[in-house]
């Protein structure tokens, strides 16, 4: 209970936070947007994509730590969690300097990748700018890191969401006075600053033995096994980066700056969602890190069902919803000038959704540390990602791009992330997830067809249809999932949890 208690404060401060940065982000998109325009728009995804890539450099230390961490959390280790806490800190001040010294030798390569050649001035400063804010973010991060393997990310979560609602207040308040980028991207690095330094202090009072500089040397097997989970995570790592970060240099070096743009204003909405789902399962990995530590492979097993279920139900209602309303949004939001066709637009959702129906497998495999047994497949999804994504943009444009993420996913991601989750993590036949699966995009793909036909009977683009077909898209698939899954044993796990939940809050009062 009090492994569940946790993660349910964590989920809850997380989604909260998530849905007033949503908010705040979308605002300041539409300012964005008016002061600077679809060029600027652009740059900013093209280079934050670039900066993304440059953190291939972390090479997955900061996770194998993480995973070192939760055993001797769990046991009251402080010894061992002190000396971890002293290897972290050494490697990411390393890693902080050395992404600073790669970000300076990429300047005079940056041409290349901004088709077109945009006009736009201080375009070395600007990425100059975006350098030094992911330099300096990883200079006390490993101090957040402590308490979020500790499971008390919320604490980590309100000050993330504290100082990025304030960042966003102060740059909508640059671009209404000045409409000047530079000092919108140093407000950016003075925010990222200030909010390590608070993070820090606050590790440092909730952990007091961090102010200790003396540490025990780490026993071998220790580091053999962060060795060996780094080595395993440095594919893990290269694969992530490319799949999710080259898709906006993609089309900007074949489309221009002007299409990344467009593009950023769908990826916004996704990102959102995905981060906002994704805080549920970012929530519950230290403590499933914790159950998997000291229970029972069955029980764990027993786990994996229960947030799959909660997993399909929800990416597949939020794809439902954005198949029909992520146009209208963006027409109402932005104006049609900013609209991507339908045919573009369903192959982003459906990466969507397939990305989506991962998150149960990868969140599993990270607290269990099975990193090195599918080392490789990155690799192979990238070259896969990368040929399909070449071979079909000159024919399928922006569409070809998202292909190519599908098939690899697909053709690899697919069957060998829970192969080797069931294999090593659960020892348990592998047919049953499968099945699942076939069941869920059944289910999936009937809910969608029938909300389609009735949200097909509002027209209009007002607000006001807008809103009815939120209405509909929020409820038909809901209905639909409950008629197919409100007798299973993992839905009934869920119910008898919130009921005890509620059951305890009713006794306090």
């Amino acid at each position: 209970m009090l492994r569940t208690k946790k993660a349910l404060v964590n989920i809850m401060v997380a989604l909260i936070g998530q849905a007033l940065g949503l908010i705040v982000s979308f605002i300041a998109r539409i300012y964005f947007v008016k002061y600077l325009g679809a060029e600027y728009l652009g740059l900013n995804g093209l280079f934050t994509n670039i900066i993304s890539i440059l953190s291939l450099v972390e090479l997955g230390i900061g996770p194998a730590i993480i995973y070192s961490l939760y055993k001797p959390l769990a046991e009251n280790d402080l010894q061992k969690v002190k000396s971890l806490m002293h290897l972290y800190k050494k490697a990411y001040t390393l890693i902080g300097f050395i992404i600073f010294i790669i970000g300076l030798l990429i300047i005079p390569v940056l041409p290349f990748f901004v088709a077109g050649n945009a006009n736009i001035p201080k375009l070395k400063l600007i990425f100059v700018l975006f350098v030094i804010n992911a330099a300096i973010s990883y200079f006390f991060s490993y101090k957040r890191n402590l308490i979020i393997a500790d499971q008390y990310r919320y604490v980590a979560t309100l000050y993330r969401y504290s100082f990025f609602l304030l960042l966003n207040v102060l740059q909508i308040f640059i671009l209404f006075l000045t409409k000047d980028y530079v000092l919108f991207l140093i407000m950016m690095i003075l925010c990222t600053l200030l909010e390590n330094i608070f993070v820090a202090r606050k590790a440092d009072r909730m952990y007091p033995f961090l102010k200790d500089k003396k540490a025990s040397k780490l026993d071998k097997r220790t580091i053999q096994e962060i060795k060996r989970n780094t080595s395993a995570l440095i594919y893990h790592k290269i694969g992530g980066v490319v799949i999710n970060s080259t898709d906006n240099v993609l089309i900007s070096i074949n489309l221009g700056v002007v299409w990344v743009g467009l593009y950023s204003n769908y990826l916004l909405i996704i990102t959102a969602l995905h981060t906002m789902i994704g805080q549920i399962f970012t929530a519950v990995t230290a403590t499933i890190g914790n159950l998997v530590a000291v229970e029972s492979k069955k029980k764990s097993l027993f786990m994996f069902q229960a947030i799959y279920l909660a997993n399909f139900w929800i990416y597949g209602l939020s794809a439902i919803c954005l198949f029909q309303l992520i146009n209208p949004f963006i027409n109402i939001w932005l104006g049609k000038k900013m609209l991507i066709s339908m045919d573009v637009v369903s192959f982003i959702l459906i990466n969507y959704y397939i990305q989506g129906m991962r998150k149960t497998v990868l969140t599993f495999r990270e607290a269990s540390g099975l990193y090195w047994n599918d080392r490789y497949k990155p690799l192979f999804e990238v070259i896969i990602n990368l040929v399909v994504s070449i071979v079909l943009v000159p024919y399928y444009g922006v569409s070809g791009i998202f292909i190519g993420t599908i098939v690899s996913t697909m053709t690899i991601c697919f069957w060998l992330e829970p192969y080797v989750l069931y294999k090593h993590g659960f020892d348990s036949p592998l047919k049953p997830y499968f099945l699942k699966y076939i069941y869920f995009l059944f289910v999936v793909l009937v809910a969608g067809f029938i909300n389609y036909e009735v949200t097909s009977l509002i027209a209009g683009d007002s607000i006001i249809a807008f809103i009815f077909r939120a209405l509909i898209s929020l409820s038909v698939p809901n209905v639909i999932f409950l008629m197919f899954f409100y007798r299973t044993k993992e839905f009934q796990y869920w119910c008898n949890l919130f009921k005890s939940i509620l059951s305890k809050r009713m006794q306090k009062k």
